[in-house]
């Protein structure tokens, strides 16, 4: 099917569209953004706008990327980037549900999922196979590792590790173990990342050094559990913090 331009849509010039798009009626495609294939946008959704910053100069140019296959549900706003060449950019297969907004330079992996009203903040870092949920808030600069997912209404200030589970204000409660299992992720791998979280998590301390300790024990050879000890050498936010009993929780998952 032939890329779909709705009457009442607006797709200005310099935008660029895959191919099988569907561009919904009063969605507006700024000159600033680039579509990957099969792409639907529905009714109301801006994509390439103007960033909300007050550094911003006007004349800029930068940029919006979505990956093929990613839907873009109604009222969603998506910035392009604050600097000249900057991007913000989404992967492949992702769903942003109704009223979702992503700020200038943010970079959303691929089979991301942002549930409605998700408000992800300038620079934030979004890995692959990502779960918000419905307005929750992401403060700028912060990260989330790829398969974590973070419940409804939380307000998210630091990073959160790849495959953890977190909620309300910053707080880890434990891993997404059932996340793990279903994509297939090895029992190795799984039991290397729980002993991987209970080091990092399970006493008070500097969380970047106990990662750094442990990955140069050499004890960690699952690719994923190194990974999640990595994860903790960088960074600009710190780390979600635990909330009690959930290490308890995750050694009798």
């Amino acid at each position: 099917m032939p890329t779909l331009i709705h009457p009442t849509a607006i797709v200005e010039p310099g935008a660029k569209l895959g191919l099988d798009c569907e561009i919904h009626p009063y969605a507006i495609i700024k000159r600033w953004a680039t579509l990957g294939d099969r792409v639907v946008v529905h009714p109301f959704a801006v994509i390439g706008g103007d960033p909300q910053d007050l550094k911003f100069n006007g004349t800029s140019a930068s940029y919006v990327t979505v990956g093929s296959d990613t839907k873009i549900r109604e009222n969603v706003t998506l910035n392009r980037g604050t600097s000249e060449g900057s991007i913000t950019a989404i992967g492949n297969n992702c769903l942003l549900m109704a009223g979702v907004h992503v700020a200038h330079d943010c970079t959303v992996g691929n089979y991301v999922v942002l549930a409605n009203t998700v408000l992800l903040a300038g620079h934030v870092s979004v890995g692959d196979h990502v779960v918000l949920g419905g307005g929750s808030a992401y403060h700028q600069f912060s990260r989330i590792g790829e398969r974590a997912m973070v419940g409804g209404l939380s307000r998210i200030t630091q990073d959160i590790p790849p495959f953890t589970m977190a909620v309300e204000r910053s707080e880890a409660v434990g891993l997404n173990l059932l996340g793990l299992k279903r994509s297939g992720f090895s029992r190795e791998a799984i039991l290397e990342i729980k002993e991987a979280f209970r080091i990092v998590y399970a006493k008070p301390g500097n969380q970047k050094n106990a990662a750094t300790e442990a990955l140069a024990g050499g004890k960690f050879k699952e690719k994923e559990a190194i990974k999640f000890l990595d994860f903790f050498l960088s960074g600009k936010r710190g780390f979600v913090q635990l909330r009690s009993a959930a290490i308890d929780h995750d050694e009798n998952s």
